[in-house]
């Protein structure tokens, strides 16, 4: 470089620095834009959660807001929130653009939706079995069961669910009599879960699975499908409409649609994004509440196993999933965006209602009894003074009644164990299987 003039010495610096100036070109372009498009759910510092991911803003980020929302950190939980930005290492979004507003409560076809599934709720508790289809279509799927140990299990993992703006009272739990693995979840916050996959799964896989259908309503997934299907068959129809305001201008075509679609429209099926957006809200469900997540995965592989790759996995979620390998690789994705350390510390939150502690009962190792298959325990103070015993086959509502509430709830794979002072009784699907002293 002897005798080479300044600017010369400046190109050849400039050179030097393309590769660095491509590179860096080549990593925004690596990172392509992402969009975020849900409910506000959890705050995170000065950040929020919605779409099932962590949303924070970039440090020029412009904010939309609406109602009492100022800025991302004053979002009420529950406000409609949308994004646009970049994933960062971390896995959380920085976002460029963030808009929030109300959720009105007032959106077409959000009345209609709930008073038809209202009206499917009052007729399957008014015939004590959950039905498809009327008159000589009608076909029974189950009984329905709205009390009881499996529906006790049920809530519990669905309280343990909800995000903070909605209450356990907001929500009915039923229990469909049904050897199949199914659950679907009604616009009006309705949940019903199959004997089959309670039998079948472990907490943190039902937690999964009901973190899925829980989506469906906090999402309003079946108002957004039949709003979908209505500008399908509108369009079909050469029928015209304006916005919001089509149904005024189509009266009877949006009545007609919501006949057909009404009370059936979670068996209709969701659009492919409404079932990923599921399963990605419905990850977070479970994360938040401390289950292991991790399962994800394998769950849906589980399900392919059983129904079949190619098929719908039977009635599963009555929905148009992807493929389970698909899915699976979908929530591993997820998993190592947002979850990499895996379940939340500190396990499941549980937040079932259950009864006072009853006064405890004490308990007696016999000769007579095998120690791993029952235990004689004495009565609790106050009672007829008749010794009773913990049985193989009692549910959980028949020891409690014998030993009062448990000190400690612990779940392992698919067993149960209530610790007591003197013993521990073992539960595998709703019923007992052991009791170690």
């Amino acid at each position: 470089m002897k005798g080479a003039t300044i600017p010369a010495l400046v190109a050849v610096a400039v050179l030097a620095l393309l590769p660095g100036l491509r590179a860096s070109a080549q990593e925004k372009k690596a990172a392509p834009e992402e969009k975020v498009d849900g409910y506000a759910e959890w705050h995170a510092g000065n950040c929020v959660v919605a779409d099932g991911q962590k949303v924070c803003p970039a440090p020029q980020s412009r904010f939309k807001g609406g109602g009492q929302a100022k800025d991302i950190a004053s979002v009420p939980l529950g406000y409609e929130l949308k994004a646009k930005g970049r994933r960062l290492g971390d896995g959380s979004l920085l976002a460029d653009e963030i808009e929030a507003k109300p959720n009105s409560g007032k959106a077409l076809f959000e009345k209609e939706v709930r008073t038809a599934t209202d009206e499917a709720e009052t007729r399957a508790k008014t015939l004590g079995r959950f039905v498809q289809g009327e008159g000589a279509k009608e076909q029974t799927i189950g009984k329905l069961y709205e009390s009881g140990p499996y529906v006790e299990r049920v809530r519990g993992i669905v309280d343990s669910l909800l995000p903070p703006y909605l209450h356990p009272e907001d929500v009915r739990i039923y229990v469909i009599e049904n050897k199949e693995w199914n659950a679907f979840a009604m616009g009006n916050y309705s949940i019903y879960v199959f004997t089959g996959l309670l039998d079948d799964m472990d907490d943190d896989e039902v937690a999964i699975v009901l973190g899925h259908e829980l989506v469906h309503a906090t999402h309003e997934h079946t108002r957004k499908e039949m709003k979908r299907q209505m500008w399908v068959q509108l369009l079909a129809a050469g029928l015209v409409g304006a916005s919001e305001t089509i149904e005024d201008k189509n009266k009877r075509a949006v009545a007609q649609l919501v006949t057909v679609l009404g009370a059936t429209a979670y068996a209709s099926g969701y659009s492919r994004d409404m079932e990923d957006q599921a399963d990605r809200v419905g990850l977070r469900y479970a994360y938040e509440a401390g289950y292991d997540i991790s399962k994800g995965p394998r769950l849906w592989n589980r399900f392919a196993k059983k129904y079949g790759e190619g098929s719908k996995v039977a009635n599963f979620f009555f929905g148009d999933h992807s493929r389970s390998a698909a899915r699976a690789t979908k929530l591993e994705k997820e998993i190592a965006f947002n979850y990499p350390d895996g379940p939340k510390p500190g396990g499941p939150v549980r937040v079932a209602h259950r009864p006072a502690p009853a006064p405890r009962a004490t308990a007696s190792r016999t000769a007579t009894v095998p120690q791993t298959a029952q235990a004689l325990v004495s009565p609790a103070p106050g009672g007829a003074g008749k010794r009773q015993e913990i049985r193989p086959g009692m549910t959980p509502d028949e020891v409690r009644k014998v030993l009062g509430a448990p000190q400690k709830e612990v779940v392992f794979g698919e067993k149960t164990g209530w610790s007591y002072p003197n013993l521990t009784v073992v539960f595998q699907r709703g019923k007992v299987v052991d009791v170690k002293f």
